[in-house]
């Protein structure tokens, strides 16, 4: 065997889709845990500033944030090992491995595992297009935020019609109806666009959602990756090869 040979067929039995969807998800994690929990952090941070003059207004908010932080240390680990779980598994199932190491033979054990991973990998596709459409909702509060400022600045000729223009926290269910002020209006509004605080929130935010949608993408390539490996496997174990464990 030629040396040529012997690489293309070392390269013939890489699971590209696998390898690409584990590329994806690292990737997506990486932006939606990173720039998530700075984007949590920086909220927690305008809110006090802006928002609420009594800690006891935001407290829960605190607390929840806090929790939310310790689920993104949870989804960083659990994603990392189960994308090479994944991968792994790709390697394990793919036809032209299986041809390079000659005779192949199905067992039951590797259909009840590659059956496992399609059943828990479109769950948590399913579970993670909820995450995905919630990942949105901080994008759409801060940008209501900004086209609001985009308005003040707009008319900042008529400063009556200017203070009539807020943005409400207690609205969006960030703070209780009693918190003080709760709202920022006016011109006080514009300058919280201004800050250095505001951009840096914002597209922490967008990123984060940026990273929810990339991680999705690689779950749905994962679902398909992992449902082509099964039909192999069950294609030959009708060959009449003999299934053991």
């Amino acid at each position: 065997m030629g040396l040529q040979e012997c690489c293309m067929r070392c390269l013939g039995g890489i699971p590209y889709a696998s390898l690409v969807a584990t590329l994806l998800c690292f990737s997506g994690i990486a932006l939606f845990c990173g720039c998530g929990h700075q984007a949590l952090t920086e909220t927690e941070r305008l809110i006090e500033t802006y928002f609420a003059r009594n800690l006891q207004d935001y407290i829960t908010l605190a607390y929840l944030i806090t929790y939310f932080q310790y689920i993104i240390y949870g989804l960083a680990s659990f994603f990392f090992l189960y994308c090479i779980m994944l991968l792994a598994e790709g390697f394990y199932t793919t036809s032209a491995m299986k041809q390079t190491f000659g005779e192949f033979r199905s067992t039951v054990c590797g259909r009840c595992l590659s059956s496992t991973f399609i059943a828990v990998t479109y769950i948590l596709a399913v579970i993670w297009l909820l995450v995905f459409a919630l990942s949105a909702l901080p994008v759409y509060f801060f940008y209501n935020m900004h086209a609001t400022c985009h308005t003040i600045d707009v008319l900042t000729e008529t400063p009556t019609s200017i203070n009539q223009l807020c943005i409400d926290a207690r609205q969006y269910g960030l703070l209780p109806w009693n918190a003080i002020p709760g709202k920022v209006c006016g011109m006080t509004l514009s300058n919280v666009c201004k800050t250095r605080e505001f951009f840096l929130t914002y597209d922490l935010y967008i990123a984060a959602f940026a990273g929810a949608g990339i991680t999705l993408l690689a779950l749905l390539t994962y679902v398909v990756s992992t449902t082509y490996n099964f039909a192999v496997l069950r294609y030959l174990g009708r060959k009449g090869i003999s299934p053991r464990c």
